[in-house]
């Protein structure tokens, strides 16, 4: 199965998924999804991509931070150009499910060098972790050194990833 790739017919339907916002018209959607292309471009540019004048777009920019649909806006670094190519996903379960276990676990993996990303979810684990490194050899210092040593943490497994095959950051709006 590996190579496969889906029909069109139903490629399409799955990238039609997208979900019905309130209070955003088609123009805001517009500047949304460009603005999560490239957050750099100019308003001058979005102006002519949404048919509205630079200062309207300014506004309806203002008012969707103000409303909280732009959280914030960041510049994606290439990982492999600051030598942190190994991306790896770490499983954890940890030995109670009480609040406070939860809470300690997760105050101190916001602390955790290299985690990028820590969800707490339902199922055979209790957490993952979105761990970026140099090289196996470093995490492995890192997993001995401090991922064991979280609070709580009873057991883990580690799965580096070989091949990212979709990686955004992008919401279909």
């Amino acid at each position: 199965m590996f190579g496969a790739t889906i029909p069109s017919t139903h490629a399409g339907k799955l990238r039609q998924a997208v979900p019905k916002l309130e209070g955003l018209d088609r123009i805001d959607r517009r500047l949304l999804a460009a603005l999560q292309d490239d957050a750099g471009v100019t308003h001058a540019a979005l102006a002519q991509r949404v048919h509205l004048s630079p200062t309207a777009v300014l506004r309806r920019i203002e008012r969707l931070k103000r409303e909280g649909y732009i959280r914030r806006t960041v510049a994606l670094v290439d990982p492999a150009r600051i030598d942190l190519p190994v991306l790896v996903v770490v499983g954890v379960v940890l030995d109670r499910s009480t609040p406070d276990s939860f809470a300690a676990f997760e105050a101190a993996a916001k602390g955790l060098a290299g985690c990028l990303e820590c969800h707490l979810v339902a199922g055979e684990f209790d957490y993952f972790l979105m761990i970026r490194t140099k090289d196996i050899a470093r995490f492995n210092h890192l997993h001995g050194e401090a991922i064991i040593r979280l609070p709580g943490v009873r057991q883990t497994r580690t799965f580096f990833v070989l091949n990212e095959v979709v990686s955004t950051t992008a919401l279909p709006v």
